[in-house]
């Protein structure tokens, strides 16, 4: 029974993250399919038509965003949803989190090990961003900003200002360090020189 109950475990784990992604695919092309089922002609309807479009939509839109008029219209519409306080709090959120998981050079610079909850013990953070003159100046030594995530739970953790003396920098890829974070330590970081565990 207990290796019965084992393997259940890591069927669970293998497909529940393969079953997400592929009902957040199968609802992002479903939809996109709807929408252009509706306007193109049944000659230009094939297999893969909504696949196309999605791809061709996500670049396109990327390509506009870098358009000086569509970066001010992006701004307009940040601070217009700034405005609103619940959506306000989740806009910015999610943005904050996509931006790390995309862009390892945006909020996730850098992994580290910092001392956390208590000296003698370790967690795994991420340098954030640049501490604000009016913090550092009430803090001893040169404070780094540290974001620590919960494991299993990337939208919430603690942000800490830890003198620099007390960051250990890790050689190991922004990805890896994602990935152990959200198995709860399941997936050990790999080294970013070697891409060995």
């Amino acid at each position: 029974m207990g290796k019965l109950s084992k393997y259940f475990l890591n069927g669970v784990i293998v497909l529940v993250p393969m079953a997400i992604t592929l009902f957040l695919l199968n609802y992002v092309l479903g939809f996109t399919e709807w929408i252009v089922g509706r306007f193109l002609p049944n000659g230009m309807h094939f297999p893969g038509v909504a696949l196309l479009v999605t791809l061709a939509g996500i670049v396109l839109i990327g390509r506009i965003s870098t358009h000086w008029a569509m970066q001010r219209m992006l701004a307009w519409g940040e601070k217009l949803l700034n405005r609103i306080p619940g959506i306000k709090f989740i806009y910015n959120s999610v943005k904050q989190l996509s931006s790390a998981m995309l862009d390892s050079k945006s909020l996730f610079k850098q992994p580290v090990l910092v001392p956390f909850p208590h000296p003698g013990s370790y967690a795994l953070g991420f340098i954030t961003s640049d501490v604000a003159e009016c913090l550092a100046k009430h803090l001893p030594g040169e404070p780094l900003c540290v974001f620590i995530p919960m494991s299993l739970n990337m939208t919430a953790g603690f942000n800490i200002l830890v003198p620099a003396k007390d960051v250990v920098p890790l050689d190991v890829t922004g990805e890896s360090a994602l990935q152990y974070v959200l198995t709860a330590g399941a997936i050990m970081p790999k080294d970013a020189a070697t891409n060995n565990y």
